[in-house]
């Protein structure tokens, strides 16, 4: 099992109240399912005792597929800001599909699972519950839990992938650089007409590459706003490709719910 990070990461809204409540790890995955794996991550939490806990994420542009105690279930893009509730005691493991990682492993365009949760067995068929029962018998063991996940994955032996390698790098080039303002970009670098792109992000990505654009510019929004220093919001809508101060407001209270100012100030 590869290296492990513990911070929360970016997308993970107003942190500062979160690490009291559970605990996030996350994992390399192994070397062979890296080219379909983002990476692998464990959630705990203990709360008995205590009020439950609603942490909301600002979702990316990934698959993911997640194993606890209710079942295994493959979590589609979300669109909207998505909200977990926590009680008790427990814990998961996801498995964080690249962008386009997942299109091999499933029979459909990723864009039909947009804000939808799905049981794992309608992908897998019934070994699905079987490494659901290995993952979670190995509840206390990070790297149990993500070989028995592994060797499910190992088992449907997808294709090389090559479109959805073409497809993971130009959404980290997206994701990865803020000068990414327009699809004209995308095209000259990769060398993709817009029309085969626009299909390529809907059936490997499930939202299109404007999307992506301003999901990341409303990233790097929350995560200013959450670091707890000032903000200069006029600037950092600048920086963002912007028209202005007004855009940015609105866009980040349309999807987040609140003004960036009123969010920094909640947090």
């Amino acid at each position: 099992m590869g290296a492990v990070q513990r911070g929360l990461g970016r997308g993970v809204l107003r942190p500062a109240a979160a690490p009291d409540r559970f605990s996030l790890r996350r994992h390399e995955p192994p070397a062979d399912l890296a080219p379909f794996v983002d990476f692998c991550w464990v959630i705990r939490w203990d709360l008995r005792g205590a009020a439950p806990h609603e942490q909301q994420v600002l979702p990316h542009p990934n698959v993911n597929l997640a194993f606890e105690d209710a079942g295994a279930h493959v979590y589609g893009v979300d669109t909207k800001i998505f909200t977990r509730r926590l009680t008790g005691r427990g814990q998961a493991l996801g498995v964080r599909f690249r962008s386009g990682g997942f299109r091999p492993f499933c029979a459909v365009p990723v864009a039909a699972l947009n804000d939808r949760v799905v049981p794992v067995r309608d992908f897998f068929g019934p070994a699905a519950d079987q490494a659901g029962r290995a993952v979670m018998a190995a509840a206390d063991d990070d790297a149990g839990m993500i070989a028995a996940a592994a060797a499910m994955l190992r088992s449907l032996a997808p294709g090389p992938g090559e479109t959805a390698a073409l497809v993971a790098a130009i959404v980290a080039r997206i994701t990865g650089d803020h000068e990414i303002r327009r699809v004209s970009q995308l095209t000259a670098e990769f060398g993709v007409p817009e029309r085969q792109l626009q299909r390529l992000f809907t059936e490997y990505v499930g939202v299109s590459p404007k999307w992506v654009m301003r999901r990341a510019r409303l990233h790097e929004a929350a995560l200013r706003a959450d670091a707890g220093e000032p903000v200069n919001w006029a600037r950092l809508a600048a920086d963002l490709g912007y028209a202005d101060q007004a855009h940015l407001s609105r866009d980040f209270t349309a999807t987040l719910g609140v003004s960036p100012a009123r969010y920094a100030a909640s947090r």
